[in-house]
């Protein structure tokens, strides 16, 4: 099968469509043929192997990837079930977290599966996985979001921002989204009641307080995110795409732990939703919110899976609109 490989720690430019052997599914598991794949910042520290302090982990690789076929959000149908599944069919169309998910065929757990909606694309069924699981654990699950109360997403126009203004509008909150001037329209059409263009506003300076802050982009220093909050209001500070050789997030997330023991407001981090924890339970909770109408993908652009570097390349560059796909044929 064709697959997205990467041997080394590097950049975008290292990955190399190889043909590779295809995966077996072992019990618990499922095999899934992909029609498409979603790219995520987690794509781009895989593929760096940063920050560094994440390697000692394990789940990255210390000298070298741990996997070596990239991805990790994917739609598709079901090939075939190892034994002890249940639920799933051969031609099933499911979404969920699928490791290798660059690749005509990828392997995973049957836990981290779920049916896909009716009627939903495999472009957009892709996007789900990552970005709007952490979108619901920031507004619902740490924000707290409760009807009637002020939310700023900070980011709205990205590919956690857009499902986040949807989950909190749904939820009856005022949701302010900051993003690009060439976002607003988006943002506003996604449930936005204000949207402020981050080149000409800054939502810091304290003029305006929320009950919530998803800050999804890591610009502003702490104290200047304070500032934007209300008096026992919480920020909830997204690290998956903060910067750092050395720490990046993990830095990110411990300051924020920090500054959250000496200070009245409430400080909240959230690691990007890789699978672990409830992943299955919040992956139902999603599709359950898209059967509804209550939340459809941003899909601003795909590539094919040839292009699967220059797809990494434009989601690391840090202004995509949106989800970035790649389709696999």
């Amino acid at each position: 099968m064709k697959a997205v490989v990467q041997e080394r720690f590097g950049p975008p430019d290292s990955l190399r469509l190889c043909d590779v052997g295809r995966p077996r599914a072992g019990a618990g598991q499922v095999l899934v043929r992909v029609h498409a794949a979603a790219v995520n910042p987690y794509d781009w520290h895989m593929l760096r192997g940063d920050p560094y302090a994440a390697r000692l982990s394990g789940g990255m690789g210390l000298t070298r990837p741990k996997h070596r076929v990239a991805g990790i959000d994917a739609a598709g149908v079901v090939e075939s079930a190892g034994a002890d599944v249940r639920g799933f069919a051969p031609g099933d169309p499911v979404l969920g977290f699928c490791p290798g998910a660059f690749a005509e065929y990828a392997c995973t757990a049957a836990s981290l599966l779920v049916p896909t909606p009716a009627g939903l694309a495999f472009e957009q069924a892709a996007a789900l996985p990552m970005a709007a699981v952490t979108a619901l654990r920031g507004i619902r699950t740490v924000g707290r979001v409760r009807s009637g109360q002020r939310v700023l997403v900070n980011g709205a126009g990205g590919g956690v921002g857009t499902f986040a203004v949807q989950i909190a509008a749904v939820l009856g909150a005022e949701v302010t989204g900051v993003c690009s001037a060439r976002n607003a329209g988006l943002v506003r059409s996604l449930g936005a009641a204000h949207v402020l263009d981050y080149a000409r506003e800054d939502f810091t300076d304290g003029r305006e307080r929320y009950d919530v802050v998803l800050d999804n982009v890591g610009n502003h220093p702490l104290g200047r995110l304070r500032r934007a909050l209300a008096p026992a209001g919480v920020l909830v500070a997204n690290g998956g795409g903060s910067p750092g050789r050395v720490f990046g997030a993990i830095g990110a997330m411990a300051k924020v732990a920090a500054v959250n023991a000496v200070t009245r407001h409430r400080l909240r981090p959230i690691l990007p939703a890789v699978p672990d924890g409830p992943a299955h339970e919040d992956l139902l909770a999603v599709t359950a919110l898209v059967e509804a109408g209550q939340l459809t993908s941003v899909v601003g652009r795909t590539f094919a899976l040839t292009g699967a570097a220059e797809a990494v390349r434009h989601v690391e560059e840090g202004h995509a609109r949106g989800k970035t796909v790649i389709t696999v044929p």
